[in-house]
């Protein structure tokens, strides 16, 4: 192809000069050892490279410790403003998509229709946006925002005193786990959903660069995006697994008096693997999408028994007061500069955006993969408006609740946990004595947690598997139990080495540098997507 032809078609967006088809062929460079179908040399990179970092970090416990120790916190204040000022960007785009022309598109093209039913189609969506983040912050930060600094004020810089604030540490958890985190699993979701399913490219990140690099996207910047991705995804996945983990091991002792020891965690994790292993042996249909449901029906029963319990009228008017006070203050909350709660912003904000962010390749192609036959509108209505509001719903019945509890003296077991000293595995639990048939809850919920742990890896090792077979989507089951074996090792490495903070400084590391490669990714959607409607 001559330069004059190529450059042609990086810049035109029109895709009648896009022959995507004929460039995917040219593109094919899978290896095929032992029946294996890997994507060379993405799979070699990640797989060597984190296998190395496992071991370095088994070996070196202390010294990965203190790394990501000081990593975190460099990283969170140094980067807050481009974080910020990104998700920001991608927030309104998404936005911008649901009101634009571009909304009828439908992925998958005019005649295609959903593989899954709405109930099925959400309920995996929400198994693998938010799994274990619910039962694990659901009490525990509300009441961390409220209560865990002295002087009547929370770490958003609000004096919970004044009448009207008391439910602040509501407000500022929303903002975490509401529009703009679920704005950037949609960009990247529907990126890969239009160019795989419209434009006829492998479901793979490097597809969406298309329009800008063309044939080198089959080359070594295709490589390095994908290559990118998979450890963006893995380090996000295992900050989720490794919270899991804790909490299941939280979980026992709360129910059957077992000691919470490193070794018990450890274990966990082996044992909870090898059930995702199972999961994944079964298929997408009768593993991933079995479990997401009953992971929902359950997750629907807990809510329910916990709003009837504390009053449903209480829930229903705090939710009410929260999400106005959460619209109202979201201008401020998505302001980087002159901020005064830094506490807040740089422990909390930026790591969840970067947390986000290293979770949206996971997440994204996980949506992806499902969402064939919905419009571009009901895509981003569905996985950006609709959460946000169940989230805010969870989290002002849970958070809103045990804030209740503490103002009038009780809730001893949440004081302990969060406020007196800070164990924020046990806050769902020091929540859960202090309602009736605490017995019954207590062994149901630790059981959702577990799902929710078994979802994530499950579905996690399907999407780094699509990643590093070159886009293929039936590629050996062999080799999503490979990956899913790492996510378990990643994970225990990261505990050993450092346990929390490790954890979340390895999912910052990735999300940061994976920013850019997101907001260019929304660039190019919207010239896939000008096209697709101009065929219309």
């Amino acid at each position: 192809m001559s330069d004059s032809s190529e450059s042609k078609k990086m810049l035109d967006p029109d895709p009648r000069v896009w022959d995507f088809e004929t460039e995917y062929e040219l593109g094919q460079d899978n290896i095929r050892p032992f029946g294996l179908d890997l994507h060379n040399p993405v799979f070699l990179i990640s797989s060597i490279l984190i296998a190395a970092f496992v071991l370095i970090a088994l070996a070196n416990q202390e010294a990965t410790a203190s790394f990501f120790g000081w990593l975190r916190p460099w990283l969170t204040s140094t980067f807050d403003w481009f974080l910020v000022l990104s998700v920001n960007a991608i927030t309104l785009f998404c936005l911008a998509l649901i009101v634009l022309p571009v909304g009828s598109v439908r992925i998958g093209g005019k005649d295609a229709k959903p593989d899954y039913s709405y109930a099925g189609w959400i309920a995996m969506m929400f198994a693998a946006g938010i799994g274990i983040g619910l039962l694990f912050f659901g009490v525990l930060e509300p009441v961390y925002y409220n209560f865990a600094e002295s002087g009547g004020a929370s770490p958003l810089g609000i004096d919970i005193s004044e009448p009207g604030n008391e439910y602040a540490g509501v407000v500022g958890t929303i903002h975490h786990w509401g529009l703009e985190g679920w704005a950037i699993y949609a960009a990247v979701g529907l990126s890969l959903a239009i160019f795989c399913y419209n434009l006829g490219l492998p479901l793979t990140l490097r597809s969406a660069f298309y329009p800008l690099l063309g044939e080198r996207v089959w080359g070594w910047w295709g490589h390095m995006i994908d290559t990118l991705a998979v450890f963006a995804t893995l380090f996000g996945l295992t900050t989720s697994l490794g919270l899991g983990a804790q909490q299941v091991a939280a979980g026992l002792y709360e129910v059957f008096g077992i000691e919470p020891t490193p070794t018990v965690t450890v274990l966990l994790i082996i044992f909870i693997t090898a059930i995702a292993l199972g999961s994944v042996l079964l298929g997408m249909d009768a593993g991933v999408k079995r479990l997401s449901e009953i992971n929902m029906i359950m997750a629907v029963g807990l809510f329910i028994f916990v709003i009837l319990v504390t009053g449903v009228g209480v829930a229903i008017s705090r939710y009410f007061s929260v999400m106005t006070d959460y619209i109202l203050m979201l201008p401020a909350l998505s302001n980087p500069f002159g901020r005064e709660d830094t506490s807040f912003f740089h422990g909390w904000t930026t790591f969840y955006w970067a947390w986000w962010i290293a979770w949206s390749p996971f997440v994204g192609m996980f949506i992806a993969r499902i969402s064939r036959g919905r419009t571009v509108r009901e895509f981003v209505l569905c996985a950006l408006i609709a959460p946000t509001a169940v989230c805010a719903l969870w989290m002002s019945t849970f958070g809103g609740a045990a804030i209740d509890m503490l103002n009038a003296g009780g809730a001893e077991g949440v004081r302990a946990t969060v406020i007196e000293a800070y164990k924020p595995e046990g806050a769902l639990f020091g929540f859960l004595k202090e309602l009736p048939f605490y017995q019954i809850v207590a062994p149901i919920s630790l059981l959702l947690i577990i799902i929710f742990f078994v979802t994530s890896s499950d579905s996690g090792s399907l999407v780094i598997d699509t990643i590093t077979a070159g886009g293929k989507m039936d590629a050996p089951v062999i080799q999503r139990i490979f990956w899913c074996t790492l996510e378990g090792l990643v994970a225990i490495a990261l505990l050993l080495g450092g346990g929390l903070s490790a954890l979340q400084g390895a999912a910052v590391s990735t999300g940061i540098p994976f920013t850019v490669v997101v907001l260019i990714m929304c660039y190019c959607l919207w010239l896939a997507l000008r096209a697709e409607r101009a065929k219309m």
